[in-house]
């Protein structure tokens, strides 16, 4: 079983690396509970920590030691690297012991962006890409909504005393600081600016001049910062959904941040006041969340979009050509809730059209399932919207 701890709790992750048989990199920003999970998944396996600095130093100057520290280990053997894009020569010894001695390597990275630079080596298919995200709903036992809306789930801030205070400290050191350097910008007045508007404007179509002008550098820049963002995992541009047959799709994409607490915090939003716009949005987010999350650990490889046209008609996002929702935090959803469900039966034939609101109860609407956030993620989670269910 596959585990992350936080503040005495437990949690059962849905991830399950410890099937995996092939090597594999496993990939989620910071906190998202890596380490914990492979050292309770793999407790005997060698560790390699390249947050050390000692382990860090004693590596990068000589790469080859790892090979000799593990040159008598079984065929068969895990071995974990944490962090393993600090030391990204250590990838050519890998490979060569993952061929020769037939070891399995578990590497964790909180970016791809130095390892995906200066054509490194990414051990030619040899290891899975697996990804790690923050909790979900069906991980965390008599789940909270309405605290996962305002401080998210990442394990060690929803188990905190003080989770604002931990929410400020992680996106100052971690996401302004660090991935400010790693990007090597040297304007990190306006980077932060970038991150308070993108966290404002999270969900909404991204609008790169109008952006830039807000953090007071180029269309250009605005691009490369997302560029960032994805690379290190702290969020995802969401494309239009394409496959509509009558109406002309939009053209820009919507980003989302991959954890709503983060957002918040950065957005500078301490608390949300039910049936506030912010407290929609943040909904929104917490079902993309849910569904990216799903979508990675069961391996479906179905794309995750939205639909806009130009028109004006939306839907929050697609999977696949075959599975529409729309988030709404409407009590009493009416007609007006679902207009873009409803004419989007028009572009092609959905498996399902689903409204995920806060009605108390399932009832069926001019064909859409109206259903509570709740029980549509548990419906998620059972596997109800999987590829092979009808």
């Amino acid at each position: 079983m596959d585990f992350s701890y936080t503040m005495g709790m437990e949690y059962q992750r849905k991830l399950a690396i410890a099937q995996e048989g092939k090597s594999a990199f496993l990939f989620g920003p910071r906190l998202t509970g890596k380490t914990y999970l492979l050292k309770k998944t793999f407790p005997q396996a060698p560790y390699y920590d390249l947050l050390r600095s000692d382990m860090f130093l004693r590596l990068s100057l000589r790469p080859s030691i790892l090979r000799e520290e593990l040159t008598n280990h079984p065929p068969g053997t895990t071995v974990v690297i944490d962090e393993i894009q600090k030391l990204p020569l250590l990838l050519d010894e890998v490979h060569s012991l993952i061929e020769e001695k037939g070891l399995r390597f578990i590497m964790t990275g909180s970016s791809a962006r130095k390892l995906r630079r200066g054509g490194v080596n990414l051990l030619g298919g040899r290891a899975r890409s697996l990804r790690l995200h923050p909790l979900v709903s069906a991980e965390i036992e008599d789940f909270n909504l309405e605290k996962a809306l305002a401080i998210g789930t990442l394990p060690s801030i929803y188990g905190s005393d003080e989770a604002w205070e931990d929410l400020k400290a992680y996106c100052g050191t971690y996401l302004q600081e660090e991935i400010a350097a790693e990007s090597v910008t040297r304007k990190l007045d306006a980077f932060s600016r970038f991150l308070r508007s993108t966290a404002l404007f999270s969900g909404e179509q991204v609008n790169y001049e109008a952006w830039g002008s807000d953090a007071m550098v180029p269309a250009r820049t605005v691009r490369e910062y997302f560029s960032i963002l994805s690379d290190t995992l702290i969020g995802e541009m969401l494309e239009p959904w394409r496959g509509g047959k009558k109406r002309k799709p939009a053209a820009a994409g919507k980003f989302y941040f991959f954890d709503n607490g983060v957002r918040n915090a950065l957005a500078g939003i301490r608390s949300l006041a039910p049936g506030s716009a912010q407290y929609g949005k943040s909904l929104e987010h917490l079902v993309y969340s849910e569904l990216r999350a799903w979508l990675d650990y069961s391996k479906d490889d179905r794309a995750l979009s939205f639909w806009r046209t130009t028109d004006g008609k939306e839907v929050d996002f697609i999977v696949g050509d075959d599975i529409a929702i729309e988030v709404k935090s409407a009590v009493l959803p009416e007609a007006r809730h679902i207009k873009g469900l409803i004419t989007l039966a028009d572009e092609g034939a959905f498996r399902h059209r689903i409204l995920a609101c806060l009605a108390p109860a399932p009832r069926l609407l001019n064909g859409v399932k109206i259903l509570h956030v709740m029980e549509f993620l548990q419906r998620l989670w059972a596997g109800a919207y999987s590829p092979n269910r009808r």
